[in-house]
């Protein structure tokens, strides 16, 4: 086949997780439902957060721009295969899927680098406290808010530039249930050496660095918390800390996971399954993590909903 004709693709088709008609009702409602809490709890953070001034702070602000990159990272993957599902129609058009890769690796980015300014967030707010307001003013949470999307999209512009002379072969069957750049990949007839080496380049820039700059912030922050004198000031700051520590580790943890399971099995089946905790369960409890552990963010719903609830 020439490369002209391989290139020229209509659609995909997404096998998803199973061909059993009779488990298609279940996966629907399982994700319709996780879906619309995803939604929700991000919702809801992001109205309490903007709705009260007590939580006008860096931390909510950083806080509410990662629940809005969860609601995005959710609504490019589920909506999709809820549609699949409910008319039994797998195929995806070249554009969308193509569309759905670079969003899918896109959110995630901006979720590793705002999971790592709120790190440095914290270890400003503890290690350095007299002088958190004049370092974290709002000109650089703005700032740093900026170079986050910035990169995101210079990665997502770069990932564009090198999908454009991939040649497609006829098989175009997908074994998940989005389009993930690596399954892509394995579809492509023409040389990928460029795509895997910066596929490669940019986990280990993005996913390694910000990690190393998350644990080298709580490393000062433990060894801050530890010289102060109140066991109730210590108290406070564990817990705030600890949800963020939460998230993160359900963040790298579940991120990981997906990889070694790609790595170690062949199963399409069993990677579809470790993806659901990257893809959809991590932004669904992100929000639960944050309000059940957090005082500020508790009292602010409880006056979010009851100024709703009084307006009905």
């Amino acid at each position: 086949m020439e490369a002209e004709n391989q290139t020229r693709i209509l659609e995909f088709i997404l096998l998803g997780f199973s061909e059993d008609p009779e488990l298609q009702p279940f996966i629907f409602g399982l994700f319709l439902s996780m879906y619309l809490v995803t939604v929700l709890g991000n919702l809801l953070i992001i109205l309490a957060i903007v709705s009260d001034s007590h939580l006008h702070t860096p931390m909510y602000f950083f806080l509410s721009n990662l629940s809005l990159v969860d609601i995005c990272f959710s609504t490019t993957i589920v909506p999709k295969m809820l549609v699949s599902i409910h008319t039994e129609n797998k195929a995806i058009s070249y554009m969308d899927c193509l569309t759905q890769v670079y969003l899918t690796m896109f959110f995630p980015i901006l979720d590793t680098l705002l999971l790592t300014v709120m790190a440095y967030d914290q270890f400003v707010a503890i290690c350095h406290p007299l002088h958190y307001t004049i370092i974290m003013n709002p000109c650089l949470c703005g700032l740093l808010v900026f170079i986050t999307w910035f990169i995101g999209v210079m990665i997502f512009l770069l990932h564009i530039f090198l999908m454009r002379h991939l040649s497609f072969c006829r098989d175009l069957e997908i074994p998940h249930f989005f389009c993930e750049l690596t399954h892509i990949l394995k579809l492509v007839c023409s040389d990928t050496f460029l795509n895997s080496t910066f596929i490669y380049f940019m986990t280990g820039v993005l996913g390694v660095f910000p990690l190393i700059g998350i644990l080298f912030s709580y490393s000062r922050i433990a060894s801050s918390i530890r010289k102060m004198s109140s066991s109730r000031g210590k108290q406070k700051e564990f817990s705030t800390c600890g949800s963020h520590l939460s998230v993160v580790s359900l963040f790298y943890g579940t991120g990981v996971g997906v990889h070694f399971t790609s790595a170690v099995t062949h199963s399409s089946q069993k990677v579809s399954v470790a993806s659901v905790m990257y893809t959809v369960v991590t932004p669904m409890l992100n929000p639960f993590i944050y309000s059940l552990r957090n005082k500020d963010v508790k009292g602010a719903l409880r006056r979010l909903l009851s100024r709703a609830a009084s307006c009905l």
